[in-house]
Protein backbone atom coordinates (compact mmCIF):
# COMPACT_ATOMS: atom_id res chain seq x y z
CA UNK A 1 0.00 0.00 0.00
CA UNK A 2 2.53 2.25 1.18
CA UNK A 3 4.88 1.54 -1.68
CA UNK A 4 1.81 1.65 -4.45
CA UNK A 5 1.27 5.91 -2.95
CA UNK A 6 4.87 6.29 -3.54
CA UNK A 7 4.87 5.10 -6.73
CA UNK A 8 1.92 7.41 -7.93
CA UNK A 9 2.83 10.32 -6.25
CA UNK A 10 6.35 9.82 -7.71
CA UNK A 11 4.77 9.72 -11.33
CA UNK A 12 3.01 12.93 -10.81
CA UNK A 13 5.95 14.71 -9.50
CA UNK A 14 8.11 13.55 -12.28
CA UNK A 15 5.35 14.60 -14.88
CA UNK A 16 5.14 18.37 -13.32
CA UNK A 17 2.26 17.50 -11.64
CA UNK A 18 1.40 18.85 -7.90
CA UNK A 19 0.27 16.65 -5.27
CA UNK A 20 -1.90 16.70 -1.92
CA UNK A 21 0.12 14.82 0.60
CA UNK A 22 0.55 14.03 4.57
CA UNK A 23 3.34 15.63 6.25
CA UNK A 24 4.75 15.78 9.70
CA UNK A 25 2.63 19.06 10.14
CA UNK A 26 0.05 19.25 8.72
CA UNK A 27 -1.45 17.85 4.98
CA UNK A 28 0.25 19.73 2.25
CA UNK A 29 0.44 19.85 -1.28
CA UNK A 30 4.02 19.14 -2.99
CA UNK A 31 5.53 19.81 -6.27
CA UNK A 32 9.17 19.25 -7.80
CA UNK A 33 10.98 22.15 -6.13
CA UNK A 34 13.18 22.61 -9.23
CA UNK A 35 10.24 22.91 -11.76
CA UNK A 36 9.17 26.50 -11.82
CA UNK A 37 6.04 25.39 -13.96
CA UNK A 38 4.90 23.08 -11.11
CA UNK A 39 5.37 25.80 -8.59
CA UNK A 40 3.32 28.18 -10.66
CA UNK A 41 0.17 25.32 -10.52
CA UNK A 42 0.58 25.66 -6.74
CA UNK A 43 0.11 29.13 -6.46
CA UNK A 44 -2.87 28.81 -8.97
CA UNK A 45 -4.68 25.85 -6.98
CA UNK A 46 -4.65 27.81 -3.72
CA UNK A 47 -5.21 31.45 -5.37
CA UNK A 48 -1.96 32.99 -4.45
CA UNK A 49 0.53 35.61 -5.29
CA UNK A 50 3.25 34.55 -6.72
CA UNK A 51 6.05 36.23 -4.97
CA UNK A 52 5.10 34.21 -1.93
CA UNK A 53 8.44 31.84 -1.24
CA UNK A 54 7.76 28.17 -0.42
CA UNK A 55 9.15 25.60 2.64
CA UNK A 56 11.28 23.03 0.81
CA UNK A 57 11.72 19.23 2.31
CA UNK A 58 14.41 17.20 2.40
CA UNK A 59 15.16 13.83 3.36
CA UNK A 60 18.33 14.03 5.01
CA UNK A 61 20.13 17.04 6.33
CA UNK A 62 23.53 16.19 4.45
CA UNK A 63 21.00 17.50 1.01
CA UNK A 64 21.03 20.96 2.26
CA UNK A 65 24.41 22.19 0.91
CA UNK A 66 23.07 21.20 -2.31
CA UNK A 67 20.35 23.96 -2.11
CA UNK A 68 22.07 26.54 0.30
CA UNK A 69 25.28 28.68 -0.93
CA UNK A 70 26.71 28.64 2.86
CA UNK A 71 25.24 26.59 5.79
CA UNK A 72 26.08 27.03 9.13
CA UNK A 73 27.50 24.54 11.48
CA UNK A 74 24.96 25.47 13.93
CA UNK A 75 22.06 24.33 11.71
CA UNK A 76 22.74 20.56 11.97
CA UNK A 77 22.61 21.03 15.73
CA UNK A 78 19.26 23.01 15.44
CA UNK A 79 17.86 20.05 13.15
CA UNK A 80 19.19 17.20 15.32
CA UNK A 81 17.73 18.71 18.60
CA UNK A 82 14.58 19.68 17.39
CA UNK A 83 11.56 18.29 19.61
CA UNK A 84 8.98 19.80 16.68
CA UNK A 85 9.05 20.07 13.13
CA UNK A 86 11.38 22.85 12.12
CA UNK A 87 12.16 25.09 9.13
CA UNK A 88 15.06 27.09 8.88
CA UNK A 89 15.07 29.94 6.79
CA UNK A 90 18.55 29.84 4.87
CA UNK A 91 20.41 32.57 3.24
CA UNK A 92 21.53 32.28 -0.12
CA UNK A 93 19.28 29.53 -1.77
CA UNK A 94 20.23 27.58 -5.29
CA UNK A 95 19.54 24.94 -7.49
CA UNK A 96 15.86 25.49 -6.78
CA UNK A 97 12.64 27.24 -9.21
CA UNK A 98 13.18 31.17 -8.72
CA UNK A 99 9.50 30.66 -7.76
CA UNK A 100 10.80 29.19 -4.44
CA UNK A 101 12.97 31.33 -3.78
CA UNK A 102 12.34 34.40 -1.40
CA UNK A 103 13.22 38.07 -2.78
CA UNK A 104 15.84 37.96 -0.34
CA UNK A 105 17.60 34.89 -1.97
CA UNK A 106 16.63 32.99 0.64
CA UNK A 107 14.56 29.39 1.58
CA UNK A 108 13.16 27.75 3.92
CA UNK A 109 13.93 24.28 4.03
CA UNK A 110 13.04 21.29 6.57
CA UNK A 111 13.98 17.88 7.03
CA UNK A 112 11.06 15.14 6.72
CA UNK A 113 10.63 13.57 9.75
CA UNK A 114 7.08 11.52 8.16
CA UNK A 115 7.16 8.19 6.90
CA UNK A 116 5.57 8.75 3.79
CA UNK A 117 7.60 11.73 3.11
CA UNK A 118 10.69 10.10 4.00
CA UNK A 119 10.06 7.76 1.51
CA UNK A 120 8.91 9.36 -1.54
CA UNK A 121 12.21 12.30 -0.83
CA UNK A 122 14.51 9.11 -1.01
CA UNK A 123 12.57 7.77 -4.06
CA UNK A 124 12.31 11.69 -6.28
CA UNK A 125 16.16 12.66 -5.12
CA UNK A 126 15.15 15.99 -5.49
CA UNK A 127 13.61 18.44 -2.61
CA UNK A 128 9.69 18.81 -3.03
CA UNK A 129 7.46 21.91 -1.94
CA UNK A 130 5.39 21.89 0.90
CA UNK A 131 2.40 24.33 1.62
CA UNK A 132 -0.54 23.85 3.65
CA UNK A 133 -3.34 22.73 1.59
CA UNK A 134 -5.79 25.28 1.68
CA UNK A 135 -7.08 28.24 -0.51
CA UNK A 136 -5.14 31.28 0.00
CA UNK A 137 -6.68 33.21 3.00
CA UNK A 138 -8.43 30.06 4.04
CA UNK A 139 -7.77 28.45 7.79
CA UNK A 140 -4.90 25.80 7.00
CA UNK A 141 -7.46 22.50 7.21
CA UNK A 142 -6.13 20.18 10.16
CA UNK A 143 -7.66 17.00 8.71
CA UNK A 144 -7.90 15.62 4.99
CA UNK A 145 -11.30 15.54 5.47
CA UNK A 146 -11.31 19.43 5.91
CA UNK A 147 -9.07 19.96 2.92
CA UNK A 148 -11.65 21.74 0.57
CA UNK A 149 -12.77 19.94 -2.82
CA UNK A 150 -11.50 22.73 -5.06
CA UNK A 151 -8.12 21.73 -4.13
CA UNK A 152 -8.22 17.94 -4.37
CA UNK A 153 -10.04 18.10 -8.28
CA UNK A 154 -6.86 20.13 -8.59
CA UNK A 155 -4.12 18.38 -7.85
CA UNK A 156 -2.37 15.62 -10.13
CA UNK A 157 -2.54 13.44 -7.19
CA UNK A 158 -4.39 12.85 -3.91
CA UNK A 159 -2.27 10.81 -1.78
CA UNK A 160 -4.41 7.90 -0.38
CA UNK A 161 -2.09 7.60 3.31
CA UNK A 162 -2.95 8.08 6.11
CA UNK A 163 -6.61 10.41 4.97
CA UNK A 164 -8.24 9.34 7.83
CA UNK A 165 -5.95 10.07 10.86
CA UNK A 166 -7.34 12.69 13.10
CA UNK A 167 -4.98 14.13 14.89
CA UNK A 168 -4.24 17.84 15.43
CA UNK A 169 -0.74 18.78 13.90
CA UNK A 170 0.77 22.18 13.84
CA UNK A 171 2.60 23.64 11.29
CA UNK A 172 6.58 23.18 11.91
CA UNK A 173 8.60 26.10 13.92
CA UNK A 174 10.32 28.76 11.54
CA UNK A 175 13.91 29.70 12.65
CA UNK A 176 15.91 32.39 10.39
CA UNK A 177 19.49 31.36 10.44
CA UNK A 178 21.95 34.16 9.08
CA UNK A 179 25.29 32.70 7.41
CA UNK A 180 26.70 33.43 11.03
CA UNK A 181 24.70 31.03 13.05
CA UNK A 182 22.77 34.01 14.62
CA UNK A 183 18.86 32.61 14.73
CA UNK A 184 15.76 34.40 15.28
CA UNK A 185 12.12 32.52 15.43
CA UNK A 186 9.44 33.60 12.83
CA UNK A 187 6.80 31.41 14.26
CA UNK A 188 7.02 28.90 17.25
Amino acid sequence: MLRTEIEKALTALKNGGVILYPTDTVWGLGCDATNADAVEKINAIKGRQSDKSFIVLLDNDSKIQSYVTDVPEVAYDLIEYAEHPLTIIFSGAKNLAKNVISADGSVGIRIAKHEFVQQLLQRFRKPVTSTSANISGQPTPQFFDEIDEQIKEAVDYVVDWEQEIKITKKPSTIMKLSPSGQFSFIRK
